[in-house]
């Protein structure tokens, strides 16, 4: 079974680059536009891997970070990990706080480098009933 990965990223450039990317590598992938799909796929759980941006229209990354962590999603997801700039230094920190498990900066990496960090946090973290 392939491992499922959700992107909720608003810029389309983006959202399309790391679709192709992680299909290429097999992985199933779900995108999101905006906060709020992206938070309503997340309750519905079951991502081994969800790649968050902060910055997003109709809700951005923390306040899905919050709500996820009020509202058990229905099936348990893997880590979350910030889709993020430079310079969002406390912005990350409370991510962190918030439970994402790690972050990436998208204007310092390549595709490569994106894959290989998708690769480690899906070895760190599978799915299970914890939180």
């Amino acid at each position: 079974m392939s491992q499922r990965i959700l992107v909720i990223e608003d810029d389309q450039f983006l959202r399309e680059l790391y679709d192709e990317l992680l299909r290429e590598e097999g992985y199933e992938v779900d995108l999101a536009p905006d906060g709020q799909s992206g938070l309503n796929k997340l309750l519905k759980g079951g991502y081994h891997l969800v790649l968050l941006d902060i910055m997003l229209p109709k809700m951005d990354g923390l306040e899905i970070l919050r709500q996820v962590k009020d509202k058990r999603p229905e099936q348990p997801n893997g880590p979350i990990v910030l889709l993020t700039n430079l310079g969002q230094d406390s912005i990350i920190k409370e991510g962190f706080n918030l439970g994402a498990s790690g972050y990436l900066i998208k204007s310092a990496m390549n595709p490569d480098q994106v894959l290989s960090e998708v690769k480690v946090f899906l070895n760190k973290g599978t799915p299970s009933g914890q939180s």
